[in-house]
């Protein structure tokens, strides 16, 4: 993993109990490729050590603003400079309040007032226990955060350090990797609403049978976490799969073809781009048995009739505001031959602007994978990356097909 190759990221600790995710986010984030200098506070150090995060920065860990290690004791200054972000992971109620009035009493406040606000982003992660999260100053001093250009990331729900339950709890380590790495990326969908289906259907033949297929959803789900990260708000409707739901996602579990149809026609008339990613079964039994079918020692199975499944892109494609340019349809193909034949018309088939070919066999349960676009112009060919790297390309694709893109 990538994401981060190239960018420095200053981690900032002050004092919570969540330091002890600090230190697996460092991990992650160095592991993105990112390098990672650690600042911690004074209150930090009474719950992680400098030595964990040393270890796992392989940088010195740097706590005081009359470090002399530093030329000039300017530490705070040189700092703000070289990075490309500041993170600070856990943010306790009293340095949100520091921040908010600009003080500047440790190395770490004196960082984040002394960096260069054009280029610099301040994110922080609030950790505290949930009357104190609730508190009006503590919304107060993050409203006044978010004014100044501060981005307060938002809080975890569950079991507290202390024993209760509630908002307040810093997000996970993985969770934190993701919205920053969304952070760095072009806010090209920004205004739009984005609507992707993913994963199989299941079609049920008896109560523990049933008929699928070998899609995984990974291209799907990309898909959505790669809208949301481009800015825009994004619901998945997504078959019987179990994979994370990506950060900031509105996410609609169903199991069969017609209940996708029903989700997708409650969401769609809200949509400005619809992406259908999903390898929605082309039949089903025309009536599932209501007890589980048995074998009858014959050595045949059962005889079995099957009716076609609606074509919900089709529909969807058909439709008014699709046909007049406010709603921007996207299709997949997943094929295992002729690759570019069998795309070009499906498309027209199906009657979209957009649709996206891949080798289904090639890519079924991988990571990675390989595309080609086609459109009433011809073809573009997506060479083999990762499916969150074809997913950034293809945002970045539709963003520049849509009406506002002028």
């Amino acid at each position: 993993m990538t994401d981060l190759a190239g960018k420095h990221i200053v981690l900032g600790l002050s004092g919570g109990i969540a330091c002890y995710k600090s230190a697996e986010l460092c991990r992650l984030l160095t592991k993105a490729g990112a390098t990672v200098q650690v600042v911690m506070t004074e209150a930090a150090l009474q719950f992680i050590t400098p030595v964990t995060m040393q270890a796992l920065s392989n940088r010195p860990v740097l706590t005081s603003q009359w470090d002399a290690r530093e030329p000039k004791h300017m530490p705070h200054i040189k700092l703000g400079r070289e990075a490309d972000a500041v993170l600070i992971a856990p943010a306790s109620a009293d340095l949100m309040a520091k921040l908010a009035q600009g003080r500047a009493d440790d190395l770490l406040t004196l960082m984040c007032l002394a960096r260069p606000l054009d280029r610099v982003p301040l994110l922080l992660a609030p950790a505290m226990n949930r009357e104190m999260w609730a508190h009006p100053a503590t919304q107060r001093n993050a409203a006044q955060l978010q004014a100044d250009g501060v981005v307060v990331l938002p809080v975890g729900q569950g079991d507290q350090a202390c024993g209760e339950v509630g908002d307040g709890r810093m997000l996970e380590p993985d969770q934190l990797l993701e919205l920053l790495v969304a952070h760095f990326q072009p806010k090209l969908l920004v205004g739009q609403r984005v609507l992707v289906t993913a994963g199989p259907t299941f079609e049920a033949i008896d109560p523990v049978r049933g008929i699928t297929n070998h899609s995984s959803g990974k291209m799907g789900f990309a898909v959505a976490r790669a809208a949301r990260e481009a800015g825009a708000e994004v619901t998945l409707v997504a078959g019987p799969l179990h994979l994370p739901t990506p950060w900031g996602v509105k996410r609609l579990n169903v199991q069969s073809a017609l209940q996708m149809q029903a989700a997708v026609q409650a969401e769609v008339a809200q949509a400005t781009v619809f992406v259908a990613a999903a390898a929605v079964a082309d039949w089903r039994p025309a009536q599932a048995a209501e007890q589980k079918i048995k074998k009858d020692g014959c050595g045949l199975p059962p005889a079995l009739r099957f009716v076609e499944n609606p074509d919900i892109l089709a529909q969807v494609a058909a439709s008014e505001r699709a046909r007049t340019g406010a709603l921007f349809c996207v299709g997949f193909a997943a094929e295992s031959h002729d690759l570019e034949a069998h795309a070009q018309a499906k498309r027209v088939r199906k009657g979209v602007p957009l649709l996206v070919g891949n080798i289904g066999p090639a890519t079924f349960g991988k990571d990675d994978n390989a595309l080609l676009l086609v459109d009433g112009h011809g073809v573009l060919p997506l060479p083999h990356a990762s499916k969150l790297q074809l997913a950034r390309a293809l945002v970045a694709e539709i963003a520049r097909r849509l009406p506002s893109a002028g």
